[in-house]
């Protein structure tokens, strides 16, 4: 199996240096399934965030039912699912690992510039 290019249910919809922003979408088609990632990366490390909203079947239960799960757990249980095909988990798997790769080496030459911009400076007063 290759990595497609453009890849299939993949949509990069922001790019700046240290990030990037994915959305994974659904075969159902429902929106309400697609996931966002977003790799980015800080002073320390790399990270990779999944988002999704989530939206409860309210009207499964009764108001009684919610209300008593609010106030012994809580919470109220929503859950969400991504569907997608072996060619999309493919691609999805290579998509993090690229932009990974890419805000690391952003990074890093980031660092490189600000040192060399550090030096500059500092030869310059003297």
């Amino acid at each position: 199996m290759k990595v497609q290019i453009p890849a299939e249910g993949i949509l990069k919809t922001h790019e700046w240096g240290d990030s990037k922003v994915y959305k994974i979408m659904c075969n159902c088609g429902q929106d309400d399934h697609n996931h966002n990632v977003w790799i980015e990366s800080d002073n320390h490390d790399v990270s990779v965030n999944i988002y999704t909203t989530v939206k409860t079947n309210f009207w499964s239960k009764t108001r009684w039912q919610h209300i008593w799960s609010l106030l012994t757990k809580g919470y109220v249980d929503c859950e969400t699912a991504v569907c997608m095909t072996e060619q999309q988990a493919f691609n999805y798997g290579h998509t993090l690992l690229s932009a990974v790769d890419d805000v690391k080496k952003f990074k890093l030459q980031n660092k490189e510039t600000s040192a060399v911009i550090k030096e500059a400076n500092e030869q310059d007063c003297v």
